[in-house]
């Protein structure tokens, strides 16, 4: 799943009879999972193993449409009460009955999991406020207010057993409790090196086609092709780009490619008068200037990293969602590629010979991370600012950058919920207890806030919407964060697996799904 991230590719083997795979599949990852625990940390690679694991009440589809799941159907009594029929004869993996009790087990347990969360699924339930039990298969749902997206952000929350309500997260990355509803039970971890998943055989979805499934990390993109094309391993994400058009030429291999809804961005530090990284010639930040932020995004040329650094493998960005996602504004435009202009701004905001910055990346959490981070450098020295790039790996870069190290990071989001809202919340809200989790540069707007705090809790769609739009109009009229392009999603399977569906969204790191709810197509923020 390439670019999953938040796109996924996911495998929805319903589609193809048993008999047509073998019975262990092995599959190659680029990005560890960090936790067993389905809600502690909402990221990529955590959230794409979950699904193999666990449950929602309901689902996303390919599209990002809701799909009955543990819940087979719902009603929304009055606008704060929502009403879901649970699927009968459900059973965990170590053979209990799923009820409703663990619902609601489920849903409080999400604030006592976020304890030293670095990105909590708090956000998802913040409009909660009860929980109710009506008999064993109804259980109902209150919240504090008109929630539109109650469906879209319950798809993010993991159904566990009652008796594992306070399971703690440690405990969980021990193996125990690691217990679910899905297509696979939970055999073993060890972290950074492999996950071993065994069929669940009586998965309400019905078989999946292999008995074991085994994924095994390899954070070298060479020591990923090399174990496909020696055959290792059945299916690889994150084929690298230099490799696409040679691997699209084998007889042995099958490339999978679909544009995906993972935004790469630039985040600013907007908070701090004195930044670590940015340093004008006064010692102040020169990214607190609105002007500043523009030359920076005017200053990129977004289509030559698409196709020299991405190897066409990306969409220039100007939003944060692709066109046809719920709130994409078509009057925002992607900025040009204008460095006269840039340093034009540069001159008015009062940095006519620029200023010092160091741009912080990743260098193994996505495609081309490090080249793009360099690519990205490359220009801003362009416009007369003294540069450096530095790139660290994912396990060390997300933590500094949580912790507000840098000045100036570049991100990824994709489209948790199905619309704008899922990446307008998490990385422009003003920060807070359970708002802009993803906010690393601790941008903040009361006018942004007030809108989209008023869009999600307006149920017309078509008002819904243009509030989304408003506020998406408001974050990109202050560059809240740069948008640089949206990643395309690439899976490398064995031709014997093919044909492979690949979903555009980003959720499963690999989602080995085998429920009838989404068996057309398979399919997150760091």
């Amino acid at each position: 799943m390439k670019r999953f991230a938040y796109a996924v590719l996911a495998a929805s083997v319903a589609l193809f009879p048993a008999s047509s795979f073998a019975r262990d599949l092995t599959v190659g990852l680029s990005a560890s999972t960090t936790s067993m625990d389905p809600q502690f940390y909402v990221v990529g690679p955590n959230s794409a193993m979950a699904r193999n694991i666990f449950d929602g009440l309901v689902n996303q589809d390919a599209k990002q449409q809701i799909q009955p799941a543990l819940a087979q159907s719902w009603r929304r009594i009055d606008d704060t009460t929502w009403e879901f029929k649970l699927r009968p004869n459900v059973k965990f993996h170590d053979g209990s009955d799923f009820t409703a009790q663990d619902v609601v087990a489920s849903i409080k347990r999400v604030p006592f999991a976020a304890t030293n969360s670095p990105s909590s699924f708090t956000p998802y339930v913040k409009a909660i406020k009860d929980v109710v039990a009506v008999d064993p298969l109804t259980v109902q749902v209150k919240t504090d207010g008109p929630t539109p997206l109650l469906l879209n952000n319950l798809t993010r929350i993991a159904i566990l057993p009652a008796s594992q309500g306070k399971t703690t997260t440690a405990e969980m990355n021990k193996g125990n409790g690691v217990i679910g509803t899905g297509p696979f039970k939970f055999v073993s971890w060890t972290p950074d090196d492999n996950i071993v998943l065994a069929r669940n055989d009586d998965y309400w979805g019905g078989k999946a086609p292999w008995e074991k499934v085994t994924f095994r990390i390899f954070k070298n993109s060479s020591a990923r092709v090399a174990a496909i094309l020696s055959g290792d391993v059945d299916l690889i994400e994150n084929i690298p780009t230099a490799d696409t058009r040679r691997l699209e030429s084998s007889d042995a291999i099958n490339v999978i490619e679909v544009t995906g809804n993972r935004l790469m961005y630039l985040h600013m530090d907007q908070d701090r008068e004195v930044s670590p990284f940015a340093k004008g010639a006064d010692g102040k930040n020169p990214l607190l200037k609105p002007e500043v932020r523009r030359a920076l995004s005017l200053s990129i040329n977004r289509e030559a990293i698409v196709d020299r650094v991405m190897d066409g493998q990306g969409t220039p960005a100007g939003q944060v969602v692709p066109e046809g996602y719920f709130g994409y504004d078509p009057a925002l435009k992607v900025d040009p590629y204008d460095p006269a202009k840039a340093k034009q701004l540069l001159a008015e905001a009062g940095y006519p010979d620029g200023f010092a910055l160091t741009v912080h990346a990743s260098n193994d959490r996505y495609p081309n991370d490090s080249r793009v981070a360099q690519a990205i450098g490359q220009f801003f020295s362009r416009i007369g600012i003294k540069t450096d790039v530095t790139t660290l790996p994912g396990s060390v870069y997300f933590t500094r950058a949580s912790a507000l190290e840098f000045s100036l990071i570049m991100g990824g989001a994709a489209v948790e919920t199905g619309e704008a809202s899922g990446v307008l919340g998490p990385i422009f809200e003003t920060y807070g207890d359970n708002a802009g989790q993803g906010n690393r540069g601790r941008y903040t707007n009361p006018e942004f806030d007030k809108t989209l705090e008023e869009a999600r809790k307006t149920l017309d769609d078509a008002k819904r919407e243009k509030l989304l739009q408003k506020a998406t109009e408001i974050a990109m009229h202050d560059l809240g964060v740069i948008p640089l392009f949206f990643l395309a999603n690439s899976w490398e399977a064995a031709v014997a697996l093919r044909p492979w569906p690949v979903r555009a969204t980003l959720r499963v790191q690999i989602m080995i799904e085998i429920d009838k709810r989404i068996n057309v197509e398979g399919a997150k923020i760091v």
